[in-house]
């Protein structure tokens, strides 16, 4: 019998800053009175009422910067070496800040794999090293960084773990997902930019992945690329930080993925068969486009949309924060799991509950 692969535990985190009514009035002030009014009706329809950043916020949204250090000023808003230096000084706390929460006590020393996914920020050595030595993993650790992925990244990690662990039985893989979205905030006054802005928040999900079985056994995994909507969904380095296209159509495209797909990504199986559904809560059209796609009973993704209300999309940490309320499920139970990305990609995965 070939080994199999499950998630023991997972731990989220973040940061102490919550932000979402400042971002809101922040970025209603960059807009003239018309426009402000309809950016704050769109607003209060995304189904977000808390999101968390690394960086404390200015007394003053209507003031001369965003941020109380003084970093993110009206009409000079931050290079990308800022950005990363700031990733790399806050980045590491709040990945520990993660890891911490899964209580590893001696087994911190066990950890043969670390495999760490970001799409906020980038150095070398980087993060996985700088969690090497604040965890007390072993130097002798076997290190992947999984980079640029966007939100679906989570899921390739989850994949390449039960990888590591059907190859090696003995190995406990720590998966790391760390975003700080909230850095690459751009000052604009085009509406679908500051809408797009409004999703965003930082957070850390850590994952214990092992032989042992118990908690979450990982199934099978499927992967759709939508070649033709590639420009709908795009995430680039720029001068001034990373800056992301989200196009307005991407619900549609994902609706019509899943629905022509539907059979690639659960075999045989009706939806009614899904006891679970861990989907990424890209925002609240995202959800509402799965629901209809895969006609969902409106319950179906009640754990994606607590998520997506109490932090916001915090990219390829989210869908963690929504698999750790299935650790929560009684054992038995078939679930389905899905990210989406650039690409314009779905990273799915069919999960069961052990304990």
């Amino acid at each position: 019998m070939p080994v199999k692969a499950y998630i023991n535990r997972i731990a989220t985190a973040v940061p102490e800053h919550e932000v979402h009514q400042f971002y809101l009035r922040f970025a209603a002030s960059m807009l003239a009175a018309n426009r402000r009014r309809l950016f704050e009706r769109m607003a209060d329809l995304a189904g977000i009422e808390h999101r968390y950043s690394c960086f404390a916020p200015a007394p003053d949204p209507e003031g001369p910067s965003a941020d109380l250090a003084g970093t993110f000023i009206r009409g000079a808003f931050p290079g990308t070496a800022a950005r990363m230096a700031m990733f790399d000084d806050a980045a590491p706390v709040l990945a520990q800040k993660g890891i911490d929460g899964l209580q590893l006590g001696d087994d911190a020393s066990r950890i043969t794999h670390l495999i760490v996914t970001t799409c906020t920020g980038f150095s070398a050595p980087g993060i996985d090293l700088e969690l090497v030595a604040r965890c007390g993993l072993p130097d002798s650790v076997e290190r992947t960084m999984i980079g640029f992925m966007g939100c679906y990244a989570a899921i390739n990690g989850l994949k390449l773990a039960r990888h590591i662990v059907r190859s090696e039985p003995q190995a406990k893989v720590l998966l790391v997902n760390i975003e700080l979205c909230t850095m690459h905030l751009r000052e604009t006054t085009e509406l679908e930019k500051l809408l797009s802005f409004c999703l965003w928040g930082d957070g850390c999900a850590a994952a214990l992945i092992t032989a042992e079985p118990a908690g979450i056994e990982l199934d099978s995994f499927h992967c759709l690329v939508a070649r033709e909507r590639r420009d709908l969904m795009r995430w680039n380095i720029r001068d001034h930080g990373f800056e992301m296209v989200l196009s307005g159509q991407v619900p549609a495209a994902i609706h019509k993925a899943l629905r022509n797909n539907q059979a690639a990504i659960l075999g045989s199986r009706p939806t009614e068969a899904i006891d679970l559904w861990a989907v990424h809560p890209g925002g609240r059209s995202v959800l509402d486009a799965v629901e209809r796609a895969l006609k969902l009973e409106p319950t179906a993704l009640e754990p994606s949309r607590e998520v997506l209300r109490r932090y916001g999309n915090m990219s390829s940490a989210t869908v963690m924060f929504v698999m750790k309320e299935m650790l929560n499920a009684p054992p038995g139970l078939l679930g389905c799991g899905m990210s989406f990305g650039p690409g314009l990609t779905a990273e799915t995965m069919l999960f069961r509950t052990v304990s």
